[in-house]
């Protein structure tokens, strides 16, 4: 999938030390949305096993972790990942972050909706969702804009890094 000057592709195992310094530089802005990440991300070789499970469990058809890159320097920007995946339904549950230098440009919102495109085309999914925390505008606007409606909250449904139990607003999107 490509856009502007970016692509979106699967993660492969070559990319362990990109990954690793996309999660390093980010790490503060993900630790209360991201607790898994940040926590089998603390040093390189955590990471490299961390990114190795992920191909596997993309090879059992259980999670899909997909990279922006920045074509102009082969960077990894950000993250899209498919978890909570019920085939029955089908859904799938979408998360998503970009590094804090691209935030706010518009490329998030362009990834997410290509990226929800190729989920329903490629995938098969019949529906997407998206989680987040109430105060996290940035999620919701970019659900928002690409057509995700918002289903409701559900309380105290999500443990931070520190271990505070939080809301947790739902959005979906139909096929």
């Amino acid at each position: 999938m490509k856009f502007d000057t970016y692509a979106i592709r699967l993660l492969k195992t070559s990319d362990v030390a990109n990954y690793f310094q996309l999660v390093e530089n980010n790490r503060p802005r993900l630790k209360d949305s991201f607790v898994g990440t940040v926590s089998k991300t603390n040093t390189y070789e955590e990471t490299q096993n961390f990114v190795e499970d992920m191909v596997q469990r993309a090879k059992e058809k259980v999670f899909f972790a997909y990279v922006i890159i920045d074509n102009t320097n082969q960077n990894i920007i950000g993250f899209l990942d498919l978890k909570n995946i019920d085939w029955n339904i089908p859904k799938t549950e979408i998360g998503c972050y970009i590094d804090e230098n691209y935030a706010g440009k518009g490329i998030t919102t362009k990834a997410f909706k290509i990226f929800c495109e190729y989920c329903f085309s490629e995938h098969k999914f019949k529906k997407l969702f998206l989680r987040t925390q109430p105060n996290n505008m940035a999620a919701r606007t970019v659900a928002e804009k690409c057509g995700f409606e918002l289903e409701g909250t559900i309380r105290k449904d999500y443990k931070t890094t520190s271990g505070e139990l939080v809301d947790l607003v739902y959005y979906g999107k139909l096929n």
